[in-house]
């Protein structure tokens, strides 16, 4: 059995001859971002690898932007997925959308044209971002939550739904509401690696059950 990697290996997954796929990567050693915070194991993928993960995924999140971009343990974000964070608004209150200070004429902070600091952008633990699927400003997805492929997704989205479409709806809920509580109070995602796997059988298929008997 080879060893599980560490989730400060920035390349994990290891193709038949030897060498490291570099179109995945740990986001926790991949991004090195003031704003972008990750959780352990998070991995992303993208077909063609570039040079910058922080920059592919989050392209409007600068280095002195007010926000924050939070993603969580394990999750998996598929290539083509993009984070539209909060400094990518224009303000849309007024007459104009036009971001004037951007171009000059003095400096930008406090100039009418520009909008107020927005909110952060939030993932939970164990969340699949289907391929292509957008995220934009302020959203935040609870724990286990699934956006399909093509996703346009905005606002707040309960632990352990699947949502799709533009704009994304909830498709269905994973889980009971009284199993999903359950799963929440085992939080399986902070268990120790070796322990993880030890019941891989139960996370992967569901057995709340044994995973409730394993966290006691």
């Amino acid at each position: 059995m080879t060893e599980y990697p560490q989730p400060d290996l920035m390349h994990p997954v290891r193709l038949v001859d030897g060498s490291a796929h570099l179109g995945s990567v740990f986001l926790a050693a991949a991004v090195k971002h003031p704003r972008i915070e990750v959780g352990a194991y998070t991995y992303a993928s993208a077909h063609i690898p570039p040079a910058d993960w922080a920059a592919h995924l989050a392209p409007y999140l600068y280095d002195f932007s007010p926000e924050r971009l939070k993603i969580g343990k394990f999750c998996q974000i598929a290539s083509g997925v993009q984070f539209i964070t909060s400094s990518a608004n224009h303000r849309f209150d007024g007459i104009s959308s036009f971001p004037f200070a951007i171009f000059g004429g003095g400096p930008r902070e406090g100039r009418p044209s520009m909008p107020g600091a927005g909110p952060d952008t939030v993932i939970g633990n164990d969340g699949w971002i289907g391929t292509g699927a957008i995220l934009m400003p302020g959203c935040v997805l609870g724990d286990g939550v699934i956006a399909g492929a093509g996703a346009v997704v905005t606002g707040q989205h309960a632990d352990y739904t699947i949502i799709a479409g533009n704009p994304a709806r909830v498709v269905r809920t994973r889980f009971k509401t009284a199993d999903i509580e359950r799963l929440k109070v085992i939080a399986w995602w902070d268990w120790p690696i070796e322990k993880i796997l030890a019941h891989e059988a139960a996370i992967a298929g569901a057995d709340i059950a044994a995973l409730e008997h394993a966290s006691t």
